[in-house]
């Protein structure tokens, strides 16, 4: 069949557009002669136009920009990195002894030369995810890796105007940085389990080279508040680095495997594991007001009196909340507690 139109087909396609009240008069030829008119009038986007017939909707795509990620696939990865943010926030605060919040601000896809071109002056952390094939970067500014450093020398946790480390700082940032990759760990074992590793450390931009320029990233920015400073981190993951877990990322299966039941194996070994845990139990005789000149006369066999009532049932304290009633006993020669009844909340 011949992919070109004959005359009468082309007039037939002309009457069509032209029995459209809404349409604008378009001169048609009689005869089957061709005719310039006809041909410039059907070449004339205009009046298709006007019908509004061929009307679509359409979106702008930036071919320098390719989407390699769907907004599905974004989402999951806010939820995980919510999560790294959260567990990093407690275990930076117990390791430097005071209070650390980290927030996500945002999750965007880029091109990596982009990305390096929208930071200035900060630490990069070049590291693999095994068994993902590439690397990765940790980016934190300068402001906050000398707080981070402060607090571990034992100071208040004061920023430093410099943008160089010393040999002696390197392993300290080293350090921090180990802990802060347990917890993406631990964050992406719902995905996939890694095993983040340190591969380099540099100060500049420049010399951080794990994609090429126009290759599609993903960059996570945060806000990280250590007392009264505060500055950002970024973790930016290459698309080729996360292609083989991408089948992962959608919400579906991400809620599915939260969803999904333990075991009876798993839950044995939790069983099994709560059971061998050890807690603390006290008895508590009384309580007695006594002012801090007389506390600090008493000697060995002086008698306090406790407000508690021989009759009354003694509480027995887990931890530091008490749970069971009871008295005092003797078995033998040992002291010991006979439980009546549980307290209730």
């Amino acid at each position: 069949m011949s992919d070109i139109l004959s005359q009468s087909e082309i007039e037939a396609l002309l009457n069509s557009l032209n029995s459209d009240p809404e349409s604008s008069d378009v001169p048609v030829g009689g005869d089957h002669g061709p005719e310039m008119p006809n041909m410039a009038s059907f070449a004339d986007p205009a009046p298709v136009r006007a019908a509004g017939r061929f009307n679509k909707a359409y979106e702008t795509y930036d071919f320098r920009r390719p989407d390699k990620f769907s907004k599905d696939q974004l989402r999951t990865l806010q939820m995980l990195h919510e999560t790294f943010a959260r567990l990093a926030g407690s275990s930076l605060s117990a390791y430097l002894r005071t209070p650390i919040t980290i927030d996500l601000i945002s999750i965007e896809q880029v091109p990596y030369e982009e990305y390096l071109r929208s930071i200035s002056q900060s630490v990069f952390t070049v590291m693999s995810l095994p068994p993902l094939s590439g690397q990765a970067v940790l980016e934190i500014e300068f402001g906050l890796v000398f707080t981070m450093i402060d607090r571990m020398l034992g100071g208040p946790g004061r920023g430093i105007n410099r943008n160089v480390l010393t040999d002696i700082e390197r392993p300290l940032v080293r350090q921090t940085i180990e802990r802060v990759f347990s917890t993406l760990k631990t964050a992406w074992e719902g995905v996939v389990i890694v095993s983040p590793t340190i591969e380099g450390m540099e100060t500049s931009a420049q010399f951080v080279q794990i994609a090429p320029p126009n290759d599609i990233v993903v960059t996570i920015l945060f806000e990280v508040k250590i007392g009264n400073q505060r500055g950002a981190m970024s973790l930016c993951i290459p698309y080729l680095l996360l292609k083989p877990v991408t089948a992962k990322l959608s919400a579906q299966k991400w809620f599915a495997n939260n969803a999904r039941k333990q075991s009876s194996g798993s839950r044995r070994v939790l069983s099994y594991q709560i059971n061998q845990t050890s807690v603390d139990c006290a008895v508590q005789l009384g309580t007695a007001n006594v002012r801090v000149r007389d506390f600090l006369k008493l000697h060995p066999g002086d008698i306090l009196r406790l407000d508690q009532q021989t009759e009354k049932d003694l509480p027995m304290l887990v931890g530091d909340v008490p749970k069971f009633a009871g008295k005092p006993a003797l078995d033998g020669k040992k002291i010991v507690f006979t439980i009546t009844n549980p307290i209730e909340e």
